[in-house]
């Protein structure tokens, strides 16, 4: 007679997977079914590859609908996957029993959502003693080890004989006894367990005489095919809708297995359970000794000693409890005694790098994927780039061609949805210098996929995803910063397209600020042409024209500048300020005689704008008086009128936007320092009392030794001579320009 074997098991638990390996030992089945989506037995093979490194996951996705997508991870300690790997060594034919993924992924339902009115599995803890299900399950089953000797792959050990059949059967008794009182399956749960009796009568029709079956705990008393009518599981199954879809595996992480991360099925501490299921005996001493490891290497004191009394203390803390080993709790109390004693740096280096970890897994050449995610990963490896689940900060010299061909990579990546690296401050000046931050997540595997129907290559796709943004774009200041994407990713054969989408999309006309916040991608990109030694030349030998269409867009703003402060409020009058500081910033960069001469213009006009918003008013004449299109004279005689208002709130909106953001115009300007502190001393009192707290608020956006500079020289603590322009000797600057010029790798020429 054929003989059923259930093995009910809990995910990604390394106690039920080393009974299991014992199990399946002693049972030798002639198959093996397990819990996952049926139709992925094309890649189950892959599993048996020793290049198959967990953590991984099984990936599914809908062909045409690549967004929808789900993952079944696997983690060295996850039972499932020691199942397949045992039939693999054994030569044991093995298959997944569970729906489809194409029926998990069409999007309908047959019938309600799963729900349960109760916790079953919590009633069972608490009536064990225990607050919740997680610390009962880890206590009675995954913390189970012997001292039997070490069989299977990665040392794994555990009861012999028939002991590893006892916790099955004790499980099975144990969940048979909750789902009688709790509610009965509805939904995708009846049909998934209707669908895994399904499997089990086919494999037994097929002629195999042992058939073991590795489930969840909460399905094994349901996968008992001869308390089930066939015709009433064909009938639940019936017309079950169905996508097409591609099963493939990528890489996972600790991080995403645990609770955290709000996986369904997560554990708390997969780095924790994976030390348990691969430790040969010994649990607490080794992991106090990779504790110890791990603070040393962050420079905190960790001695043998200390590990010595760690391990002593979580052993008298689970003999205390009755329990045979150290569980976690015993072992997190032990370290905040011995090692947390000053504060909790240790403990949360503890719960990050080794309770939950970051272990990210790897899975062989030859899997099945598209062919945008192949060419991500030849680049990566030509690259020489370490794909890491933790923060990884890298600085890149785009001198070099390996580091230039790395910020490319990111750039279009980053096109493409798939920020594995994201800009940060390198640390250096200059143009030639980037910081990244990299840090991989699984996630971006489905990102690949659906970015495949851009393009079979990164080039290709981050090219068609610039068409699509440049097409679809609502402002000017998005194509203009299109454009500097397309510079830094060196994707020249977008930029025609963008640049027409430019000149159409400001024909149609732009408030101004659109049109200032537009100019200074549009300088960098004319300015640089490219500092990484590319030119503006598209593909196909034409040339892009990016000053033209600066100028051409800086018309159009200077023609509007002045009536744009006119009737604003502080909110509005802010933003144009700053979207007037990146213009001029912009026409400063591209040092352009007629670009120059035109913004000047412009800001003189707004200048005289009576009319205007005061701080606008305040920020043209400081930049005209630092351009020197204003003498001492003419500011003086402005600032005076400005002064001379009757509204402190105007008064004080103008000082904001001359004095900008630095104190420094009045620490060297003596005069202008002066100027101001007449007016402010002339105050009466009650007027003075009504401005102090709108004049604490420009003066506050000073530093602090710019504000006592202001002050001493105001109480005369500073002679004059200090606040005097200091006179420069013209002859000896000039020697620096050559050795500035070398350094730059300009010819003196």
């Amino acid at each position: 007679m054929p003989d059923v074997s259930i093995f009910p098991i809990r995910h990604h638990g390394p106690g039920s997977a080393r009974s299991l390996e014992h199990a399946l030992s002693q049972l030798n089945p002639d198959v093996v079914l397990v819990e996952g989506p049926s139709d992925a037995g094309s890649v189950l093979p892959f599993l048996a590859q020793a290049d198959m490194t967990p953590p991984v996951a099984l990936l599914g996705y809908v062909n045409d609908d690549p967004s929808r997508a789900a993952f079944w991870p696997f983690a060295v300690f996850s039972p499932e996957f020691v199942a397949l790997r045992w039939a693999a060594r054994a030569g044991v034919a093995a298959r997944f029993v569970d729906l489809p993924a194409g029926v998990v992924l069409a999007g309908e339902r047959d019938g309600p959502e799963d729900e349960l009115r109760d916790d079953p599995l919590g009633v069972l803890a608490q009536a064990a003693g225990f607050a919740d299900f997680e610390r009962w399950w880890e206590s009675l089953v995954e913390a189970r080890l012997s001292p039997s000797p070490l069989v299977g792959e990665g040392g794994v050990g555990g009861p012999p004989g028939e002991a590893a059949f006892d916790v099955f059967a004790a499980v099975n008794e144990a969940m048979r006894a909750v789902r009688a009182d709790a509610l009965g399956p509805v939904g995708r749960e009846a049909q998934r367990e209707a669908f895994m009796r399904q499997g089990i009568r086919a494999a037994l029709k097929e002629g195999f005489a042992r058939v073991a079956v590795v489930c969840g705990a909460w399905h094994a008393p349901a996968l008992d095919v001869s308390q089930f009518p066939v015709k009433a599981d064909a009938a639940l199954l019936r017309g079950l809708p169905k996508a097409k879809v591609t099963l493939t595996w990528v890489p996972w992480t600790h991080g995403r297995l645990s609770v955290a991360s709000g996986y369904g099925a997560g554990v708390r501490s997969p780095g924790y359970y994976e030390h348990l299921f691969t430790s040969h005996g010994a649990v607490a001493e080794r992991w106090f000794a990779r504790v110890a490891r791990l603070l040393r290497a962050e420079r905190l004191e960790a001695s043998s000693a200390s590990v010595i009394e760690a391990t002593r203390l979580a052993n008298a803390l689970a003999a205390l409890r009755g329990r045979a080993l150290p569980g976690l709790e015993e072992l997190n109390e032990a370290a905040l005694s011995v090692f947390g004693w000053d504060g909790d740096l240790p403990l949360r280096l503890i719960e990050e790098r080794l309770v939950v970890g970051e272990a990210l897994g790897a899975v062989p050449d030859g899997v099945p994927t598209v062919p945008l995610a192949r060419d991500v990963a030849r680049q990566q490896k030509s690259l020489r780039l370490k794909v890491l689940p933790e923060k990884l900060d890298l600085d890149l010299d785009l001198r070099s061609d390996n580091d230039l061909a790395r910020s490319v990579l990111f750039h279009r990546l980053n096109l493409l949805g798939v920020p594995w690296a994201k800009p940060r401050g390198s640390g250096g000046l200059g143009t030639f210098r980037e910081g990244w931050q990299l840090r991989w997540r699984p996630e971006f595997s489905v990102r690949l996929v659906e970015a495949s129907r851009l393009g079979q290559t990164v080039r290709d796709a981050a090219t068609a995803s610039a068409l699509e943004s440049a097409r679809g774009a609502g402002t000017l200041a998005e194509l203009t910063g299109l454009l500097e994407v397309l510079r830094l990713a060196d994707l020249p054969g977008a930029l025609p397209v963008t640049l027409a989408a430019l000149d159409e999309r400001s024909a149609l006309g732009a408030d101004v600020p659109d049109v200032l916040r537009a100019l200074p991608p549009l300088a960098r990109l004319a300015r640089y042409g490219d500092v990484r030694g590319r030119g503006a030349a598209v593909a196909g030998g034409g040339e892009v024209a990016p000053l033209e269409t600066f100028r051409a867009l800086l018309t159009r703003a200077a023609v509007g500048l002045p009536l744009a402060g006119v009737g604003l409020g502080d909110d509005a009058a802010a933003e144009v300020r700053d979207a007037v500081r990146g213009a001029d910033a912009a026409v400063r960069l591209l040092d352009d005689p007629d670009v120059t001469g035109d913004w000047r213009a412009a800001l003189r006009r707004a200048a005289d704008r009576v009319d205007a918003h005061p701080l606008l008013l305040g920020d043209a004449l400081r930049r005209l008086r630092d351009a020197g299109v204003l003498d001492a004279a003419q500011v003086e005689a402005r600032l005076g009128l400005a002064l001379s208002d009757p509204s402190p709130l105007a008064v004080t909106a103008w000082l904001d936007g001359f004095l900008g953001d630095t104190g420094a115009l009045l620490v060297h300007d003596a005069g202008l320092l002066a100027l101001v502190d007449g007016w402010l001393s002339a105050l009466d009192a009650e007027v003075f009392q009504s401005v102090l707290p709108l004049l604490r608020r420009v003066f506050a956006r000073f530093e602090a030794p710019e504000r006592r500079a202001i002050g001493e020289a105001v109480r005369g603590g500073t002679p004059a001579s200090r606040l005097a322009p200091v006179a420069v000797d013209d002859a000896r600057a000039a020697r620096v320009v050559p050795v500035v010029l070398s350094l730059l790798g300009v010819s003196p020429e």
